[in-house]
């Protein structure tokens, strides 16, 4: 099967808005919602869900932000509850970072559709495919943010190449 360049951003134009419409109809719990939690704090709870207790410097490699950022954002959930700090038995210099006892069935119940989600979407390719999406993804978000930083088009087509 060959699709051209065009017939795939046709197909993404659907498919994205359906993704993010999809994923905004996932309810925050109501003992979440007044909590205000943005989209970097989504991606820390689901680091802490997915891969367990991290240390604020494990966080910020995954996140690729850096430690201070981690740290303001854990200061902020532990003081809203969701978060709690202690001590890394192997070294007392360390914190670990992971979601409060009370908080964790909320949040589990939140954020694991998401993974879920993926994962039945991703286990059926292959390790260099799966790779290749997350790529595509990255170049796609790179590419839009190139594009909301650059000065406003004029009239011009949405495509280089011909006009659909």
């Amino acid at each position: 099967m060959s699709t051209s360049v065009d017939d795939a951003v046709r197909a993404l134009l659907l498919l994205m808005p359906r993704m993010v419409g999809r994923a905004k109809r996932i309810p925050v719990p109501e003992e979440l919602q007044s909590l205000a939690l943005a989209p970097r704090h989504l991606s820390l709870l689901s680091y802490l869900l997915f891969d367990g207790p991290l240390t604020v410097n494990d966080l910020a490699a995954r996140l690729e932000v850096a430690p201070t950022t981690v740290s303001l954002m854990v200061g902020e959930l532990s003081g809203k509850g969701i978060l709690e700090r202690r001590e890394d038995p192997a070294d007392r210099r360390r914190r670990i970072v992971s979601i409060t006892d009370a908080q964790r069935p909320s949040i589990s119940a939140w954020l694991a559709r998401g993974a879920i989600a993926w994962r039945q979407a991703l286990e059926p390719l292959t390790p260099d495919q799966r790779q290749l999406v997350i790529d595509t993804l990255r170049a796609y978000e790179a590419a839009a943010a190139e594009t909301d930083s650059a000065p406003e088009a004029g009239t011009g087509s949405v495509t280089e190449g011909p006009v659909p």
